[in-house]
């Protein structure tokens, strides 16, 4: 029986998989099969925690506004709620974008929030 000449799609694959492996510990980065297997839990990982940074953004512009909310005399929930009667149309990372760089626009901003829930 003549033998078989195959093609460079496997030796392509386990290049892609091994490149992808590079600086995984052990057998992870240099023996296909288990490269494999780390390779496609990393994948996981990855794909799962870009949609995880995306509340963990969230997260940190709550901290952040509600940190300058206190220093204004007010709390986050009060803030955010006044706003919303306002009818201002900011949202967090905006908000949190000022609370951070300009202190006296958020002071203007909270005094608005609150004055607006005094009124009403």
């Amino acid at each position: 029986m003549p033998r078989v000449h195959r093609g460079t799609r496997g030796a392509e694959k386990r290049k892609k998989i091994l490149s992808m492996a590079k600086g995984f510990r052990g057998k992870g980065s240099t023996c296909k099969r288990i490269a494999n297997q780390a390779v496609m839990k990393a994948l996981v990982h990855s794909y799962n925690d870009r949609r995880r940074r995306k509340g963990d953004f969230r997260e940190l512009w709550i901290m952040r506004i509600g940190a300058a909310a206190q220093q204004n005399g007010t709390s986050y929930s009060r803030m955010i709620n006044g706003l919303q009667r306002c009818g201002v149309l900011l949202n967090r990372k905006m908000l949190a974008d000022i609370a951070v760089r300009d202190k006296e626009t958020f002071a203007c901003i909270a005094e608005m929030a609150t004055q607006e829930r005094t009124d009403a």
